[in-house]
């Protein structure tokens, strides 16, 4: 019985010991498998939208959802069946076929994202050699779902926030591809179970700052959340590519947006937080779900607070702050890694894999990504400095 101690690894063979045949043992488990990393993410999402409401309410001083059911907590599930109830409609003239295609393909780019996000050292999806590439390449299908969406619908409207979104999610993979090459190279390897792994001395936000924060602001983009929710500017396109959309088809999308949302989170905590990382994990497995996900809410927490205290951009402020901001200042920080990391190769192997045998490099990285933050917030300094000063000689001589 002893094969049956650690169940989540070892429940296949524990089948088999119980006398079933390993064929059907294996399938058994893989349908486990399958849905726990199906089941979860929805779960979680559904928590997820009545914490971020409860949330935002406080926030902006009022109560939240307060009638259905006690304290508001089944408030999401009359939102479903409003939208399931709604009247389906498919304007005339769209392609059918891709118009009930796109939320779906944005949906299930999400869903596969958790294939590969290791809960537990365990890891209860596929252990992939290149988690991070996969993240990147699932991540992009719901960007093509976007596209589909507003070309298929047969609208203007639609397609003008279609490309405008594309132009958007593009863009700031750019930064987000570029931070996410730093904790690579700090744990070399493109497995994310890999990076948790070697995030047990300490965590990447602490020797590589700079690369989280980009990878946090990106992120934002990357999911249409305020500042950066021209993805559905309501006020100025009509709702953007979905406008079309009705009942639970654009319940897929509004779903997709807010587990997207998550899942980017976890993903975070994952990279940059070491994951399922804390006291107890290797005796207690499960336990690495408790903190994986306690420290996604933190990350949860901050963009919430982000999203409701700094006002919508605007699409030119987007694009500057992506292109003469966010990839300059990842490629330097990318640059500024991989020399500082070949400079003190001999001081350690990877930066964070054992923290004593390999502080001297971790603090040459901690000490790098400072000064690189002292470098930016001093040009930001002269920048806001000029810009003052011109506003205060337009106000005192008017241009004529």
């Amino acid at each position: 019985m002893d094969i049956c101690t650690h169940l989540l690894a070892t429940f296949e063979p524990c089948l088999i010991q119980f006398g079933i045949d390993p064929p059907l043992a294996q399938g058994i488990a893989l349908m486990l498998n399958v849905l726990l990393v199906l089941l979860a993410p929805l779960i979680m999402a559904l928590t997820a939208i009545y914490v971020e409401r409860k949330l935002s309410a406080r926030i902006q001083d009022r109560v939240g959802p307060n009638r259905v059911g006690p304290y508001g907590t089944m408030q999401n599930f009359a939102d479903v069946i409003k939208l399931i109830t709604k009247e389906d409609i498919i304007p005339d003239g769209a392609d059918r076929f891709l118009f009930r295609f796109a939320p779906v393909l944005t949906f299930t780019s999400v869903l596969l994202i958790w294939a590969n996000v290791p809960l537990t050292p365990l890891h209860l999806g596929a252990a992939l050699s290149i988690g991070v590439p996969y993240f990147l390449a699932v991540s992009s299908l719901g960007t093509l779902g976007i596209m589909i969406a507003g070309w298929s619908s047969n609208n203007k409207y639609g397609l003008l926030g279609a490309l405008r979104s594309v132009a958007l999610l593009v863009s700031y993979e750019i930064p987000l591809v570029f931070a996410l090459i730093v904790p690579v190279l700090l744990a070399g390897t493109l497995s994310l179970q890999g990076i948790v792994e070697a995030q047990a001395g300490v965590w990447y936000i602490v020797i590589a700052p700079v690369a989280a924060l980009i990878f946090f602001v990106s992120n934002l983009a990357e999911t249409g959340r305020p500042p950066f929710d021209l993805i559905e500017a309501e006020s100025e396109i009509v709702a953007g590519y979905n406008v079309e959309y009705s009942g639970m088809r654009f319940g897929l999308f509004m779903g997709a947006e807010f587990l997207h949302f998550l899942t980017v989170n976890v993903v975070f905590a994952v990279i940059f937080l070491g994951g399922w990382h804390g006291p107890g994990v290797q005796e207690y497995p499960v336990l690495g779900v408790v903190y994986l996900f306690g420290k996604a809410a933190l990350s949860y927490f901050v963009a919430i607070w982000v999203r409701f205290t700094v006002p919508r951009l605007r699409i030119d402020q987007i694009m500057n702050l992506n292109w003469k901001f966010l990839v300059p200042l990842s490629v330097v920080n990318l640059a500024v890694t991989a020399v500082l990391l070949k400079l003190t190769q001999p001081a350690g192997t990877h930066a964070t894999a054992d923290l004593g045998a390999n502080l001297p490099q971790t603090l040459v990285l901690l000490v790098g990504n400072l000064l690189i933050i002292g470098v930016v917030l001093s040009r930001l300094q002269r920048v806001g400095r000029h810009v003052r000063r011109t506003m205060d000689i337009e106000a005192i001589v008017p241009v004529q």
